[in-house]
């Protein structure tokens, strides 16, 4: 079993889109949930806003993470936000989701930010996904919300 890492570019926005669409067809019960590529694709020609990383296992793609830019007084400025982060089934526990995360932090390290942040699902109903968080380094600082305003985001 060979594992890499390597940061998406605007060419691989159909595997990027692919990853999230499963995400989020897994976290709304298997109902399908379609991820554009094209959207993909705009975000991945903003490298300074936006960065997508993608887990190769034996050579085809099978995780992603995608990381924001964000700015706050507390973080003194700009930090990161994984936005989604989805491994295959068949390839959890391989450790494809710490090698995303700890390229997410490199990425943070790298812009010389302090703080990487997740917004996680609640623990109740994914317990594996919050303790995996917790494993990797991350603390409990409470619930995030949202607020949508469009409704078809």
């Amino acid at each position: 079993m060979t594992l890499e890492i390597r940061r998406a570019k605007p060419e691989h926005a159909g595997a990027v889109a692919d990853m999230i669409g499963r995400l989020l067809t897994e976290l709304r019960n298997g109902e399908p949930v379609p991820v554009s590529s094209t959207v993909a694709a705009e975000l991945l020609e903003r490298p300074d806003d936006f960065a997508a990383y993608l887990a190769f296992g034996d050579g085809e793609v099978v995780g992603a993470l995608t990381l924001s830019t964000c700015y706050a007084l507390y973080a003194a400025g700009a930090f990161g936000e994984i936005a989604e982060l989805y491994v295959c089934p068949e390839w959890r526990s391989r450790n494809a989701g710490k090698l995303l995360v700890e390229a997410a932090a490199d990425h943070c390290r790298g812009r010389g930010w302090a703080i990487l942040e997740v917004g996680a699902p609640p623990a109740d109903a994914w317990s594996r996904t919050v303790a995996f968080y917790k494993r990797n380094g991350f603390e409990d600082v409470g619930p995030r919300l949202n607020l949508m305003l469009k409704s078809d985001a």
